[in-house]
């Protein structure tokens, strides 16, 4: 099931790369709490591509904006998430949508 290969997949944020919780702990900080994500914007693209877990952090942050335009925030920036920083299920993603471009 998608549900979990994904959850198997994804313990650390795609993102930032901490060590999440999936459920709020005592005590715990509620930003490692791990949401389910659509890397590209798009709630219709439910694949093993495309969805995948952040932090609340993260999730926060990033919101409803593209991801290219989300790599470039102050959010990011002052935690050190870039490009290359971020899980491969996200680097290929913003390969992915690099392609598409190219290719229209």
């Amino acid at each position: 099931m998608l549900e979990e290969e994904i959850v198997a997949r994804d313990k650390h944020c795609v993102y930032c790369g901490i060590l999440m919780i999936d459920k709020s702990l005592d005590g715990a900080p509620r930003r490692t709490l791990a949401n389910w994500e659509h890397i590209i914007n798009d709630a219709s693209i439910i694949t093993r591509e495309n969805i995948a877990r952040c932090c609340a952090g993260c999730n926060s942050s990033k919101g409803t904006k593209e991801l290219t335009t989300w790599l470039n925030s102050s959010y990011c920036k002052a935690n050190g998430i870039t490009e290359n920083t971020v899980a491969e299920v996200v680097k290929s993603a913003i390969k992915a949508a690099r392609d598409r471009v190219k290719n229209h």
